[in-house]
């Protein structure tokens, strides 16, 4: 385990600035206050906090493994007032036989080195208890960090598999419905069944090769969406016709993938299917403020189609937009005497919160 004050340059700035800090002052009391010679005073200084600011890098460990997960809190403080103890003494008696053997104290300066050992020894105590408060704070505070990343981490994997098991609902639902109708069309004209399964194959094909993208180009969705409406056209044939009205700059806009296939096969099941006059379906889109407006709105017979309310295709884009963006009204539905529109407001890409 790495001491965070070595390995931290900012904490370990902050840790040399707070100690050159108590050095100058101390230096300052013992030259002003007390009337100590400068030299002595200097020395004094530095010696001192020179050996507490080495012995301060060690206390990060005794905070580590004396931490609430493993001790009880009154064993916790014996512990430190214990090691305070010690180290305060280690630290006062180191210091003082490096004065007095190094620099040659003066008998004024000697008589005062004396006389301050009982006081140096309850400041050691206080720096200890001091530093190791910080020391703790910095323990915790790296603790919470972790915890918040690896809880952010958590949600953006269980996001993700939650997008993925809707995603991964859509094709299921389609490859039923498709494959009843080349179960119908095998009798009735083989030919046209054939052709169904080979457009089949090529919208499956190119769904599988970017199931893993989690959004893709406007253009690319509605070139894969086409290859839907091509397998239906080649069942419903002239029942039903498609249009197209969007604005240029939408087609290079980023969607969530397969967000239009299932519109356009909820308009062909609710619409198309029992309609006996040619069904209409369009796709508009533009901007609209700080949204990219894509509606999806078809025709049908009011006799022939039950209130169903929304099918499992709406229920899937509307949890798929809430996962993505964090919003939770960007799909709308509304319903005339015989129009069905779906109206998907995807949100540009300085306004939008997604999921990456």
């Amino acid at each position: 385990m790495i001491n965070p004050l070595i390995n931290n340059k900012k904490v370990l700035a902050i840790y040399l600035s707070a100690w050159v800090t108590i050095a100058f002052a101390q230096l300052m009391i013992l030259f002003v206050q007390l009337d100590i010679a400068f030299n002595f005073a200097l020395y004094d200084s530095l010696v001192y906090n020179f050996i507490y600011l080495a012995l301060g890098f060690s206390f990060w460990y005794t905070a580590k493994y004396n931490s609430l997960e493993n001790y009880s809190t009154l064993k916790i403080l014996a512990n430190h007032l214990v090691a305070s103890i010690i180290v305060s003494a280690l630290w006062v008696f180191a210091g003082y036989f490096a004065l007095e053997n190094l620099f040659g104290p003066t008998k004024s300066y000697q008589q005062f080195l004396d006389n301050s050992l009982v006081w140096r020894l309850f400041i050691g105590i206080l720096f200890y208890l001091f530093i190791v408060a910080i020391e703790y704070a910095v323990i915790y505070y790296n603790n919470f960090q972790d915890k918040v990343y690896k809880e952010v981490e958590l949600n953006a994997l269980v996001k993700e598999a939650e997008l993925k098991s809707l995603k991964y609902q859509i094709n299921p639902h389609f490859i039923f419905n498709s494959l009843n109708s080349i179960s119908a069309l095998t009798l009735s004209d083989p030919a046209k069944a054939q052709e169904m399964t080979i457009k089949l194959s090529s919208f499956l094909r190119a769904t599988l090769s970017k199931n893993e993208t989690q959004k893709n180009k406007l253009s690319e969705e509605l070139k894969n969406a086409k290859l839907y409406l091509d397998i239906e056209k080649v069942r419903f044939d002239e029942k039903f016709k498609f249009i197209e009205e969007i604005k240029t700059d939408c087609m290079n806009m980023e969607v969530p993938s397969m967000i239009l296939q299932p519109l356009f096969e909820n308009a062909v099941k609710h619409g198309v299917y029992e309609s006996i006059d040619e069904v209409r379906i369009c796709l508009l889109c533009q901007q609209q403020e700080d949204y990219m407006k894509i509606t999806v709105e078809n025709n049908f017979d009011p006799e022939s189609v039950s209130n169903r309310g929304e099918g499992i295709g709406l229920k899937n884009i509307k949890n798929r937009l809430k996962l993505i963006y964090n919003q939770d009204n960007l799909i709308t539905v509304e319903k005339t005497e015989n129009i069905f529109r779906v109206n998907l407001f995807i949100p540009l890409a300085n306004k939008e919160i997604a999921y990456a």
